[in-house]
């Protein structure tokens, strides 16, 4: 990551957690700039900047990061509604809609998105897009069991997709213990709801990474 690229993302992040207020349950995002988030909640806390935040976090990674700053950490049984949540983005489009997961935290960051009053998404520039799957593949969330049943029904989509793969060569296993199918939409996504649905439809398929409809406060940082 380039520097100015990492400057624009800690801006974005910054100037989202200007919109924290102590006794808020705040869902804590994942991914790069997400981190930054969560790092300056933790610094804010430790200098008694905030107080009594509970935060949510979207994946294991998050949750360590977000004890080892000293975010003092709960459930959505225990919190079931959110106050405000940070995240990041792998594309935005101009109505707002957004594809996740690239992190591998789709799911997670759905539900907590989900049960959040407020989404705040912080991003630098190269994620803006004119239409969803431009630049990055949709992530789609897949039971282990039977996942290359679903590689015909997404190339009838328009997409190519593909299983994602550790380093190594294994599959790639999401915090729930699923696979993650990469979709490449070679002239993006041209009806998001209609790729969604019918994805969605099938069984086995758990979530995708298409974000629709959240209405969030976008902040883009500039480095």
């Amino acid at each position: 990551m380039s520097e100015a690229r990492a400057d624009a993302k800690r801006a974005a992040a910054l100037r989202a957690v200007e919109l924290v207020r102590s006794g808020m349950v705040v869902g804590l995002g994942t991914g790069s700039t997400a981190w930054f988030a969560v790092q300056e909640i933790g610094r804010r806390l430790a200098a008694n900047e905030l107080r009594d935040i509970v935060g949510i976090p979207t994946s294991r990674a998050t949750r360590d990061h977000a004890e080892a700053v000293g975010i003092r950490l709960g459930t959505l049984e225990d919190r079931p509604f959110v106050d405000l949540t940070i995240d990041g983005a792998d594309e935005i489009d101009p109505k707002g809609n957004l594809i996740k997961g690239h992190g591998g935290a789709l799911l997670w960051e759905k539900i907590v998105a989900t049960a959040s009053r407020k989404l705040v998404i912080v991003a630098d520039p190269s994620k803006l897009v004119l239409r969803l799957g431009i630049s990055r593949a949709l992530p789609v969330e897949v039971a282990t069991f039977g996942w290359g049943t679903h590689l015909a029904a997404i190339r009838d989509l328009g997409a190519e997709p593909g299983l994602r793969r550790t380093a190594s060569g294994e599959p790639v296993r999401t915090d729930e213990g699923h696979c993650i199918l990469d979709c490449q939409f070679p002239a993006g996504i041209e009806d998001p709801g209609a790729v969604e649905r019918a994805l969605r439809s099938r069984p086995g398929v758990v979530e995708t990474g298409l974000f629709l409809g959240f209405k969030p406060e976008v902040i883009v940082g500039a480095g």
